[in-house]
This record gives C-alpha cells, structure tokens and sequence, in this order.
C-alpha cells in the first residue's frame, strides 16, 4: 500500500498496519494514515489477494480519529500504530493503539466486532506495584499488543496477557527529571514488557480490559542490531515451540524523541516465550529476520526502517504486513516457522 496522490490524509505516508478478517470472512489492513501537518488516522482497506499472496487494497474509509481531547496533542496529534488481536473468548477485536496527546505518546485500547465501528475504552491504567518502586502510568508507552488467548499469570490467576514499551525519559514531558528507572531495572533502554488483566474481571466488564498488573520486564536489547531499542510488533502468535513474537530491534541516534528521525535503523528479530509461562524467553534471534534493504525500505519519510506489525495466515502460509521507511506498507512470506 502507497500514499493515493491527491489525498491529504495520507500525504505523511500509510504505514504500520494492523489487520483482521470481517464478518465477511475479507482480510483487511487497518493503516495508519498521516495527514498533512503529521496527524495520524486508522483507516481500513480490504487486502486483495491473488494466488495466495497478498498484492494491493481497496479502501474503505477511516475508523478511527483523534477526535477525543486525550488524542490531540499540540505536535504530533493523533491516533497511531494500531495492532488488532481478535480474542476468541470475547468475541472481539481488541485494537491497541498510541494516542499522541498533550502529553505525549500513551497507549489506549478500543474493541470492536466488525472492524469497522470501534468503542474506545480509554487509555491503559498500570496497577501501583510496589515491588517496581515506581508508578507506570507516569510514563509514555507505546508498542502494545494483546495475546490472542488467555493464560495463567504469574499469580496463578487466569488473564489475558499484553505486550508492551514503557518510556523512562521523563524529561521528554518534564525537561530536567531525566530517566527514572523501575526497581531492579539496571538496563535504561527501551525493553518489552508484559502485563496481566484478569478473565474474570473483563468478562464481568469489558471496560476492565484497560486496567493492567503484574508488570515485569520481559526483554532488553541483547543483539547488535537492536542496541539502541526494542519493541513489540504483530500479536503473538501459538506455534509449536510456543509464542512466537516478533519485534523491531533499533540502531542509530534519536536526536528528538518526537521528531522524524533520520539517523536510526530499524530491523525485525524474532523470540519464542514458553507456551504456559509467557513471562520466560526460551529463544531469541541474534541476527535481524528481516532489515531494510529494499528502495521502498531504505527510503521514506524516516529511512531504513522495517517495522512489523501483524501477522496473517493466508492459504496455509504466514505473511508479515509491515511498515516501510514511516511511508509504506510492505509484506512479507514467513518460509519456516
């Protein structure tokens, strides 16, 4: 998928899809969309598909707008980086994304059954852990996404797990409080973590989806091509080894944590996490699946950047929809899993 010439709200680029099937059984990319002045939409496209392999998109509209005061912020307004689990138990689609408000990047969650019409329920909560020494919702997060099926947390009780990337620069909001790190945290860089919501309670409510615990570091950068950062990518997907989880792994200098930037490189790793206690890594890839080689992947809006966020099965076959140098959507074939 490319920017559609003409069209101001995808003049900054359409990257960093999620995806889902409709009730009509279609593949969709839901695309965000940056507008003329960097303000972000998800939008929703049916993918086409021919012999098996995705090629190209119809559009369908916009679903999502930052039209909430918590999703507008004075730069870089909007609504950005979706990812789209559906949840069996639930019977919905439950789509993470990052509202970019006054105070920066938080993530916010928003369900629907269709794809089409999505129900905010409002922006991530972190349960005070004092164990951390540290209020999580003090800080900016991004790279959120949820497990497609629940599992047994690491109190024993049954939850739906999610993946993702808090930012321990406060001075980005607050210049002069610098880096606060989480209890036991010696790594300050960017890392994975994850965090548990009970079945129980969002069955008895759905709006309890957005109330989170049980945090705790799950990855830092190991590898050379992840040595600035890492981040969460497509929902998790159950292979046979487990979890599989694919991530972005950054090298580079950010010079404005807000800006475009130009001086970084992102590239895709892998890791598995233990089928029953998704807290423990048992593999990990220590060279990059897939990086930025392509013109389309070397060249954009902030080049060199290789940004997965979903994963499909589509005939038998795993694809990875990613997002190409912050401008386009590229896709790509899993061989072996």
């Amino acid at each position: 998928m490319t920017p559609e010439e003409g069209n101001s709200l995808e003049a900054e680029g359409v990257l960093n899809p999620a995806t889902g099937h409709g009730p009509d059984g279609k593949l969709y990319l839901l695309p965000r969309l940056v507008a003329t002045g960097n303000v972000s939409r998800v939008g929703l496209a049916a993918v086409v598909i021919e012999n098996g392999v995705p090629v190209g998109v119809e559009r369908e509209g916009i679903v999502l707008e930052p039209d909430r005061a918590w999703e507008r912020g004075a730069h870089n307004s909007g609504v950005e980086d979706p990812r789209v689990t559906f949840i069996p138990r639930l019977g919905l689609h439950v789509m993470t994304y990052v509202a970019f408000g006054p105070l920066g990047p938080r993530t916010a969650i928003a369900t629907s059954t269709d794809l089409r019409e999505w129900t905010r329920l409002g922006p991530a909560l972190f349960a005070y852990d004092d164990a951390l020494d540290i209020d999580l919702n003090m800080f900016h997060n991004k790279d959120t996404v949820f497990f497609p099926e629940p599992v047994t947390a690491p109190d024993g009780v049954e939850s739906f797990a999610v993946l993702h990337r808090p930012m321990w620069d406060l001075g980005e909001i607050r210049p002069g409080e610098g880096l606060w790190k989480p209890a036991g945290v010696t790594d300050q860089r960017q890392s994975i973590w994850i965090s548990f919501v009970p079945v129980a309670d969002v069955l008895a409510d759905i709006r309890s989806i957005v109330n989170w615990r049980g945090h705790r570091l799950l990855a830092a950068p190991e590898a050379p091509f992840e040595a600035l950062k890492i981040g969460g990518g497509p929902p998790p997907v159950r292979v046979a080894e487990g979890w599989l989880v694919l991530y972005h792994g950054v090298t580079g200098v950010i010079d404005n944590a807000f800006s475009q930037q130009q001086k970084v490189n992102y590239a895709a790793g892998g890791m598995i996490l233990d089928a029953v206690d998704p807290t423990k890594v048992i593999a990990r890839t220590t060279e990059p699946l897939l990086s930025p080689e392509t013109d389309d992947e070397r060249s954009g809006i902030v080049p060199n950047v290789v940004f997965p966020t979903a994963i499909e099965e589509i005939e038998g076959q795993l694809f990875v929809f990613y997002g190409m140098a912050d401008s386009k959507i590229g896709v790509a074939r899993i061989d072996h899993v």
